[in-house]
């Protein structure tokens, strides 16, 4: 198991190497240069958006239903292991480049969900499908399909291997062992090998609810997500709040460190050695930003797809709001936690770093704190479970058309993946899971900025619209 560790991080450094991080920095700048900072100007708009739906439009879901499930796919581990692991590997500094990830990726996730509705189709079941496939083969033309079935292909690999399953049930079971049994006293064997019986457990808890929601289709997994999803944000913001305002105190200090190590600005850090420490800040933080919020992924337009709206720009104004979400608020919550508690800086891995934060910081038990957070990695990861399946389903779809047979046995070995997501080792899993990110990435960043001309034409003609409407009413008015 060492020397797969070995080749799988090896693998991952190369796939998260300075070009790709350049390419989705390049796309995300491209956008918010062509798009006159919408992600600045339209913001207001755009969460306003998120609870109005658009009279006589056509899908499947509700804007904002198409909005929890995304979310429910991006707010999860990420949030909350993501960030400690970012933290942890590349110092204080990660944050900050997960920051300015996410910013430039505001203008990424709006393209995303503008090309999702306007290169959707329907299917003969009157489905709406969409994603990165549809709009490179719509957008780019029948020659660049091949791009599309390679995004499809590693769409699948993530949410099988990556993203979708074993990072997430694999954060769920750690936290509840964390909290249940620390020391791991009791065990079982499994093929030779101890797990924790709260592993085991939670682990089977976890396949079953996710078994028994999957199976009903995106319907069911929306129904879920726009009530579950919203509160647990709340919670899990609530008790970061909570944190960072009994700890006003810290935050300068805290401010410092992540600037300084934004920058290689370290003590004893100077020239190469400088340079090594930012470039690891900034390679932890993009990768950690997209696997959290995943801009540039191409997940959240296949999402969007089933949308009930006839307008591409504004459900991309709704689709954007999903990074400002999942990074700018919930991460950057998560980060200057752990920051101010010092929590990197122990030794701890994973969702120990984050339950160390919440025990220092929050103004409770420790045992109140730590379930605390233990429910909502739970849930987050659960519903992110949920929303991958959806996802890597349509690339299965895409890849063998639509067919109920190959789609139910699909389902079963999502939810097989699920099952063995427990027993696998923490580094392994997240770096499994950054290749197939970094993999996904790749053809979905190659389109937009190939249509990034469209986005543009397709932004300026709908506000020139609405502008036309106001000035119209106002004189009839």
């Amino acid at each position: 198991m060492e020397k797969f560790n070995e080749i799988v991080s090896k693998i991952d450094g190369y796939v998260w190497g300075v070009p790709l991080i350049v390419l989705i920095m390049f796309c995300g700048l491209l956008l918010t240069a062509r798009l006159g900072l919408l992600q600045v100007r339209k913001l207001g708009l755009a969460l306003k958006l998120m609870f109005r739906d658009e009279e006589d439009g056509s899908g499947e879901v509700s804007s904002f239903q198409a909005l929890c499930t995304a979310l429910s796919a991006t707010v999860g581990t990420g949030n909350i292991v993501g960030v400690a692991t970012a933290v942890c590997a590349g110092g204080p500094g990660a944050l900050f480049w997960m920051e300015i990830a996410a910013f430039l990726g505001m203008a990424t996730k709006y393209a995303e969900g503008l090309l999702a509705i306007k290169y959707r189709r329907k299917d003969k079941g009157g489905n709406m499908l969409g994603g990165p496939f549809y709009y490179i083969e719509g957008g780019l033309g029948e020659k660049w399909k091949w791009l599309g079935k390679v995004f499809a292909v590693f769409g699948l690999l993530a949410g099988l291997m990556g993203i979708g399953t074993i990072t997430q049930i694999n954060g769920i079971t750690s936290a509840a062992n964390n909290f249940f049994d620390p020391e791991s006293v009791h065990k079982v064997n499994i093929f030779g090998t101890d797990f924790s019986l709260t592993t085991v457990i939670s682990g089977l808890i976890i396949t079953v609810l996710a078994a028994l929601i999957i199976i009903g289709g995106i319907k069911r997994i929306a129904t879920v997500s726009e009530v579950v999803v919203p509160a647990m944000i709340l919670m899990y913001v609530g008790s970061c709040l909570i944190i960072i305002f009994t700890h006003l105190g810290e935050i300068p200090d805290a401010v410092v460190q992540i600037v300084k190590g934004a920058f290689g600005l370290r003590p004893m850090a100077g020239g190469a050695a400088g340079f090594a420490l930012m470039m690891g800040s900034m390679r932890s933080g993009v990768a950690r930003g997209i696997f959290s919020n995943e801009a540039g992924l191409g997940s959240a337009p296949i999402a969007a797809a089933a949308a009930r709206t006839n307008e591409p720009v504004r459900q991309g104004l709704v689709t954007m709001t999903g990074t400002f979400i999942d990074t700018i608020i919930v991460c950057t919550m998560t980060g200057l936690s752990i920051i101010m508690a010092g929590s990197h800086e122990k030794g701890l891995e994973g969702v120990a770093v984050t339950t160390d934060a919440f025990k220092q910081g929050l103004p409770f038990p420790e045992r109140v704190s730590a379930f605390m957070l233990m429910c909502c990695l739970a849930v987050f990861a659960f519903t992110t479970i949920l929303g991958w399946n959806y996802y890597s389903e349509r690339c299965l779809s895409y890849l063998t058309g639509s067919h109920k047979h190959i789609s139910i046995i699909y389902k079963w070995l999502y939810i097989a993946c699920v099952f063995i997501g427990p027993y696998m080792t923490v580094e392994a899993v997240w770096n499994m899971a950054d290749i197939f990110n970094g993999l996904m990435a790749l053809p979905n960043i190659v389109a937009l900025v190939c249509l990034s001309g469209t986005v543009a034409d397709e932004t300026k003609d709908y506000f020139k619209r609405i502008k036309e409407t106001e000035e119209n009413i106002e004189e009839e008015g």
